[in-house]
């Protein structure tokens, strides 16, 4: 039986969270710590657990508050760890549930499987040190230290997130000896692995091109691990693809930060190669957590990158509506609409940030419609009807000159189609309208029915709702009109909401027109001029100039 500790947490502050390893364990409230407690009675370093001379034992760093072991101080002489034993940190209580001691030295080829906890303190000195080995003059360790030292250097030069990826995928293959391998990032939305790279390329076209069985295993337990006879572990896909049936040697390292998992890295052997051993994994592990580092900190560039464009796209599309007093807030509410149907739909997280930064662009058309026919107090003639139609291709003319935002050019260009095919510009028809298109078309169709133009007062929601419904199959794509109708009750909370906020800005716009007119001598005559849809949302209807 391997050697294994397992620690769980008893106090309230870490009740349910467990730890695991299978050489020791750094107790603290640094991050670069194994077991991090964020609380004010722990000191920095406060103790840690190793495995020395074949059992467990524990011994504190000096720490202020003191740990204890069954309700005893201890110090800095080793102390063995038993099942069930209390550990007590400062105020964190610990609990022992396995202690497993090797009836042997372990062997360095791993067996049938091999397993290195989650440890957030490899780093990459620490990789540089499992590369050198024992014996740093070997051609394999040699040439291990210069593919790190080229990783190294190629994580300082990269610039996108998915350029690191590949990068991180190419290196740990070379590196770990490895015939391929798969980087995996797990998708926070759907709590799935999803693969963002792939080496050799060649293997992208082939199918299934990693273990979601291991991967998943590594991931759920929060540990790298590997597994030499893994014909039950693989999918079988997997093994036909790699090895015509034969078992394959695999290889997953966690990726990770001290709070967060982020992936497997997942790197594979071929019959013909030798297992993969200890040294192996552990490299691999420590290559692992210093790439998670860099992954994590572009990930987050990246992020502040996105909400910054979404800032600026509403805001541009927000000077849109200020050229139409009857149109105001109506891109935030179809933008609301919108991610609250597609959250009921299940998008992705790639079409959900598309409709997050399309939508608020959907009218941007509108800035090339004259004031004439956009601010026309009336109904448009059948001419102007057409000419307002325009602004999807115009708005798709000005989206197709960024090029970071072509993938939302169909949300701005296709709007208006109609699941007939009677739409507007291109008379698409079912499922040849762009999917997150058609998601726009019935978010945009209900706020257009419920908000009030000069010609018309808005339609009360019970009947826009009935519009929705009866336009099914018809005007709307069915999927996508029956799961707005699904979440009814969030519409119209958040229609509600938005009301109260227009009547509250608009009684505010009220005031201040008052008290200038009350400013300076009473015998002064003054005129005042109140914003039309201010009279609207105070009265609840149209006004007239």
């Amino acid at each position: 039986m391997g050697r294994r500790i397992r620690l769980t947490g008893v106090s309230p502050l870490i009740e349910g969270q467990s730890w695991e390893t299978v050489s020791f364990l750094r107790i603290g409230r640094l991050e670069t710590l194994e077991v991090l407690l964020n609380d004010p009675s722990i000191s920095r370093r406060h103790a840690e657990i190793e495995y020395v001379d074949h059992h467990w034992v524990v011994r504190d760093l000096g720490s202020t508050n003191g740990t204890y072991l069954n309700q005893v101080r201890i110090g800095r002489a080793d102390q063995p760890l038993r099942v069930d034993d209390i550990l007590q940190c400062g105020n964190v209580a610990l609990r022992v549930v396995m202690a497993q001691s090797s009836q042997a030295s372990d062997p360095e080829t791993i067996g049938s499987s091999m397993r290195v906890e989650l440890s957030t303190s490899n780093s990459w000195e620490k990789a540089l040190e499992l590369a050198a080995g024992d014996g740093a003059s070997s051609e394999a360790s040699r040439d291990r230290l210069l593919t790190l030292f080229r990783i190294g250097r190629d994580f300082s030069q990269i610039t996108s997130l998915d350029s690191l990826l590949e990068s991180v995928l190419k290196d740990a293959v070379n590196a770990l000896g490895a015939q391929g391998g798969a980087l995996l990032l797990l998708d926070e939305n759907s709590n799935q692995l999803v693969s963002r790279a792939v080496y050799p390329p060649s293997r992208q076209q082939q199918g299934r091109c990693f273990s979601s069985t291991l991967a998943q295993r590594a991931l759920r337990q929060g540990e790298s691990l590997l597994s030499q006879g893994i014909r039950a572990d693989l999918d079988s896909g997997l093994i036909r693809t790699l090895a015509d049936g034969t078992p394959t040697y695999v290889l997953c390292a966690l990726l990770r930060t001290p709070g967060r998992r982020l992936g497997v890295l997942h790197l594979d052997r071929g019959p013909k190669q030798a297992p993969y051993q200890q040294e192996d994994l552990r490299l691999a592990d420590a290559l692992a957590a210093s790439a998670s580092t860099i992954i994590s900190s572009v990930g987050s560039l990246l992020e502040r990158e996105r909400d910054l464009l979404v800032r600026t796209l509403t805001a541009l599309a927000q000077a849109v509506e200020l050229r139409d007093d009857y149109t105001g807030s109506h891109t935030q509410r179809v933008t609301d609409y919108t991610l609250m149907l597609g959250e009921h739909l299940q998008v992705g997280p790639t079409d959900r940030y598309h409709l997050q930064i399309g939508t608020p662009l959907h009218d941007i058309g509108k800035i090339g419609i004259s004031d004439a026919i956009l601010r026309k107090p009336s109904h448009l003639t059948p001419d102007e009807v057409e000419y307002m139609k325009t602004h999807t291709t115009k708005g798709a003319a000005m989206i197709e000159l960024i090029p970071h935002l072509a993938p939302v050019l169909p949300i701005v260009r296709n709007h208006h189609e109609r699941w007939d095919g009677q739409g507007y510009p291109d008379g698409l028809a079912g499922s040849a309208i762009p999917y997150l298109a058609r998601i726009v078309a019935v978010t945009d169709a209900f706020d257009a029915m419920t908000t009030d133009r000069p010609y018309r007062p808005g339609m009360p929601l019970e009947q826009a709702f009935k519009q929705i419904q009866e336009g099914a199959g018809r005007q709307f794509d069915p999927v996508c009109a029956r799961a707005f109708l699904s979440i009814r009750p969030r519409i119209e909370e958040l229609h509600r909401q938005s009301r109260e906020l227009v009547e509250t800005m608009s009684r505010s716009d009220l005031h201040r027109a008052l008290a200038a007119c009350l400013e300076g001598p009473a015998t002064r005559r003054r005129t005042i001029t109140i914003p039309k849809s201010t009279l609207r949302a105070l009265h609840g209807k149209s006004a007239s100039a």
